[in-house]
């Protein structure tokens, strides 16, 4: 979908729209916590149904670990957690070893790291993630400047979309997409090419958003699409069916028409929800929820656009390694 000239118009219109949902957001937060809370439970109890030895794996926000003949695949990888002290002062936002040793240690080689855009909270753990396993990343240009600047500029590809990457069991593709305009549907947060050149000037802002991409991985009969934020560049999306698609969130309410507009494309057998947390709490604490995310009616919105289409969520990161992933079971519905 290519925008209109009243596409700027349109965005000024739903503005009141969206700060009556702020607005009873805040009235009805801590009902609404519960529901998001029970929500997440029941989605999260609903198995996936995957291939035999494929292991899935959610680490938090849009972040995933997947798991295939003993290699393994990153997906938007964050758990060194920015806390809001570090976001509103502009402290130096870097990946904690420690918390890697924790939540990052893959049970064998690591096939690849993925990255469909460069905010920190999708990219902040990704050098220091290649640096510890020898793996290399794959993503934007601005994704090529942030290994570099990290010393790690060897173990970057600046993909190229649609072009097929045969990582260890895995087939991956690219396709460019776009990020949600989170800040009342009129920006994108952080937005343009990630320029900085050292580190020392790494705070939260400096991971801009750079290129977006959707994320196609195929292994084991088994199709995949990872779409970090809710917002789509139509075309691009492609089809004919996927199996899973691991679907950002957070945001969707700012891209008009999202589900119809996205799953008419995928077609998927399920949705997995995730980028609903709060995401600048440690990712060992109990899973809090974004602002005004509403999780519990996300289901409603999957079946107004198709009711044989299965959705769920998969358990909260627990550090220490792998520790139940989704590996089988039945179709969610």
């Amino acid at each position: 979908m290519t925008p209109g000239p009243l596409d700027g118009l349109g965005t000024v219109a739903r503005i009141p729209g969206h700060l009556a949902s702020l607005a009873r957001f805040v009235a009805e937060r801590q009902d609404r916590r519960r529901a998001d809370a029970d929500a997440f439970a029941e989605l999260a109890r609903r198995p996936l149904h995957l291939p035999a030895g494929v292991e899935l794996e959610w680490l938090g926000t849009a972040g995933y670990r997947l798991t295939a003949e003993g290699q393994t695949l990153y997906i938007d990888p964050y758990v060194s957690r920015v806390p809001p002290r570090a976001l509103l002062g502009r402290r130096p936002a870097l990946a904690d070893p420690l918390l890697h040793a924790r939540f990052l240690t893959p049970p064998g080689p690591v096939a690849g790291v993925l990255v469909g855009h460069t905010h920190f909270d999708h990219a902040i753990d990704v050098p220091e993630l290649c640096r510890r396993t020898g793996a290399t990343a794959y993503g934007s240009a601005s994704l090529g400047r942030l290994m570099h600047a990290f010393g790690v500029g060897d173990r970057a590809v600046q993909v190229v979309p649609r072009q097929a990457y045969e990582l260890g069991p895995f087939v991956v593709r690219f396709h460019r997409s776009a990020h949600s305009k989170l800040l009342l549907g009129l920006k994108v947060p952080s937005d343009g090419e990630l320029t900085c050149d050292h580190i020392d000037g790494f705070n939260t802002g400096a991971y801009r958003c750079g290129q977006v991409f959707g994320i196609e991985i195929e292994v084991a009969g088994l199709r995949l699409y990872h779409q970090g934020s809710a917002n789509l560049l139509d075309d691009e999306v492609p089809t004919g069916g996927v199996d899973v698609f691991l679907a950002g969130i957070a945001g969707r309410r700012f891209t008009p028409g999202y589900w119809p507009r996205i799953l008419g494309r995928l077609q998927p057998d399920v949705v997995v929800a995730s980028h609903f947390d709060d995401f600048l709490r440690p990712v060992d604490a109990p899973t809090g929820f974004s602002l005004n995310v509403n999780l519990a009616v996300w289901p409603e919105e999957i079946a107004a656009v198709g009711r044989d289409i299965g959705v769920a969520a998969l358990p909260a990161p627990v550090s220490g390694g792998p520790r139940a992933p989704a590996s089988g079971g039945t179709r969610p519905t």
